[in-house]
């Protein structure tokens, strides 16, 4: 592992302005920045982080390169609550989404990367059924997975396929923007939480007199807003959510557990007729070339599925999965395991990933394999 002191001390930061560490950042094909004292900045590049050969920040150089970027409404809002989230353009050449926080009394931020071009089905692997859902006129469809599993990727991509293909009134509601989307075939309005409008249920409030065919609700965060997603999606509208749950039946109790015991069975009815989809996705570090490829859970919601969620036999969920293959669905280590077949990952990545290790070890030891584990090698990025 490389030291943590300066690679590179003739570099350094005041020469380094934000500009260069954006560039840095988009050339390198880096998905985040992570700026914080006593470390010089760090990208997280396939899935490993790579310093920058600079000197460690000062607190003094954290203020500075947050303030050539932060709007003054954010940077009040980091002095009355220790962070805030914004978005910000860089050039034509991609987006951030921006989070300052405060730590140990000095400020450190992390920017994440939103490449400026919209990606096809094919080039992030999509099941081929997601093609065909979204052209549903009603119906819930969630994508769900941890922080950083490619969630915002995955649905920019579906509203792309739709804006492209069909005539539909597309509303996005975010918290910040990420993906900007240009009236193509659809015509499409996208409303950022504390600039736009208030709150996501605000917004929810207001969508159903704005004539939308597609909602696109950026986090289904309270109870509130689930509740106005899983009724947009009985009203009538193909209405898109993200969750940070893992797997199609925990996204199912999740979503259940939100509410009172008393609602609970209520909302098994109402899910059961709303929901369409789950897919559930994360991301892993391929071991055939650079970058990283989604690992996918799929669920179809077919009326024997619907009856499950209805009857409260969630935990029966991941065998009917298993047997509904004919609808495209599959489990996320059948999945894993098949990018494993294909040499696309390591058997260590396909293991940490998996929601049943134990399973997909033995699974490599039966066909002749061996797990062991591979260090990172870190080394110091130019900038």
């Amino acid at each position: 592992m490389a030291s943590e002191g300066p690679s590179n001390p003739s570099v350094s930061v005041q020469a380094m302005q934000m500009d260069r560490l954006l560039d840095t950042c988009v050339s390198t094909g880096a998905s985040d920045i992570h700026i914080s004292i006593g470390r010089p900045p760090t990208l997280r590049l396939h899935g490993g982080l790579k310093r920058l050969a600079t000197k460690s920040l000062e607190p003094e150089d954290t203020v500075s390169l947050m303030k050539q970027i932060t709007p003054e409404r954010n940077q009040q809002e980091l002095q009355e609550v220790g962070g805030s989230d914004f978005g910000i353009a860089w050039k034509d050449k991609a987006r951030f989404r921006v989070s300052i926080f405060k730590q140990r009394g000095a400020i450190s931020m992390v920017l994440r990367q939103i490449p400026n071009k919209l990606l096809s089905f094919d080039d992030i692997g999509l099941p081929e059924m997601c093609r065909e859902l979204i052209r549903r006129p009603r119906g819930l469809f969630l994508v769900t997975g941890p922080t950083g599993s490619g969630k915002s990727t995955s649905l920019a991509t579906m509203i792309d396929h739709i804006n492209i293909t069909l005539e539909r009134h597309i509303v996005t509601v975010e918290d910040p923007i990420e993906f900007y989307h240009y009236h193509k075939k659809s015509v499409v309005n996208q409303r950022e939480v504390h600039v736009d409008v208030p709150s996501f249920a605000e917004a929810l409030k207001r969508v159903l007199r704005q004539d939308p065919d597609v909602i696109l609700v950026g986090e289904m965060r309270d109870l509130e807003t689930i509740e106005a997603a899983i009724r947009a999606a009985e009203t009538g509208h193909l209405v898109f959510g993200t969750l940070h749950t893992t797997g199609a039946a925990g996204t199912i109790n999740r979503i259940i557990d939100a509410f009172p015991t008393n609602q609970q069975e209520q909302i098994r009815v109402q899910l059961s007729v709303a929901l369409i989809a789950v897919l559930s996705q994360v991301l892993l570090v391929r071991k055939d070339k650079p970058g990283r490829v989604a690992g996918h859970e799929f669920l179809v919601v077919t009326p024997a599925i619907a009856n499950l969620i209805r009857e409260n036999k969630t935990y029966r969920i991941d065998s009917a999965i298993q047997t509904g293959k004919k609808f495209g669905m599959q489990l996320l280590d059948d999945n894993l395991w098949g990018h494993f077949s294909k040499g696309l990952i390591s058997a260590e990545e396909m293991i940490d990933k998996a929601r049943n290790p134990g399973d997909l070890r033995d699974r490599v030891h039966r066909a002749g394999g061996s797990v062991g584990r591979a260090e990172w090698d870190a080394e110091d990025v130019k900038v």
